[in-house]
């Protein structure tokens, strides 16, 4: 499986579908791996060239001392980026995701195409809360936070509807490294991206959950009017959108990245 040293850290990435299609690049968000997106895949694969990793601290990547920065995260994915002999990418990413794409669209423009930033926020104002998750998560370990973490995620309807996929998702939660969380979440804490997005000239689009308590309806808003040009697109659901309104949510990512 192809992997890529960054910064001394090694990062795990898969690439699927048509060599001669557009370049799609996948970025998931804290606590989860690459296969956050497998819902997406089969319809994706067929429009794109989809590129997926483990951001480090998750999955088969390397689990490094933290503290992590966005910029070292960012870093990572054009480390990514490189090592597949890709110029280009659109970008899709998901509440952290979305925030390392903030990253990418207002540092390395030239090697974005057009942005989906879904379910995240330019800033986390109240550092407190992190510190608190953060600090709960080293003395008793992920365990502790899994059940609020889900009911965050999900809207109360959608748990009690897919309790398979809600273990799925518990599931690949506690197969995270606690070193990796804190470290990425400690990354999560410290952003402030509130002035850097001003600059981004991709085409965006932003996706909000109308349920979503951690990245607020308030904050996809205040990055929709940061970047110049930007759409928002809302669904009903919380904060882990492309798994609670799978299909709506590839049909508008395909709709968004196919139209001229």
């Amino acid at each position: 499986m192809p992997t890529v040293q960054s910064n001394g850290c090694p990062i795990h990435y898969e690439i699927e579908g048509p060599e001669n299609r557009p370049v799609l690049m996948l970025c998931n968000s804290l606590g989860t791996n690459l296969h956050m997106w497998d819902g997406q895949m089969p319809a994706l694969t067929q429009h794109f060239r989809v590129l997926r990793y483990d951001r480090r601290g998750h999955g088969q990547s390397g689990v490094p001392a933290g503290p992590y920065s966005m910029e070292m995260l960012g870093r990572d994915a054009l480390a990514v980026l490189d090592a597949a002999k890709l110029e280009r990418t659109n970008w899709c990413g998901l509440s952290m995701g979305g925030m390392v794409g903030m990253w990418m669209g207002a540092n390395a423009p030239q090697r974005v195409s057009k942005l989906i930033l879904s379910n995240t926020s330019a800033y986390m104002p109240d550092k407190e809360l992190w510190n608190t998750r953060i600090k709960t998560v080293r003395e008793k370990g992920l365990q502790a936070i899994v059940g609020g973490t889900m009911e965050r995620w999900f809207t109360k309807d959608f748990r009690e509807r897919e309790p398979k996929k809600i273990q799925w998702m518990v599931d690949m939660f506690l197969a995270t490294k606690p070193e990796g969380f804190i470290g990425c979440g400690e990354a999560v804490r410290d952003m402030d991206h509130r002035e850097i997005i001003k600059s981004i000239r991709a085409p965006t689009m932003v996706i909000a959950g109308r349920h979503d308590t951690g990245t607020t309806v308030e904050m996809a808003e205040l990055v929709r009017k940061s970047i110049p040009g930007a759409s928002l697109t809302l669904f009903d659901a919380a904060h882990i959108a492309n798994v609670e309104q799978q299909h709506d949510y590839t049909e508008a990512v395909i709709g968004f990245l196919t139209q001229k």
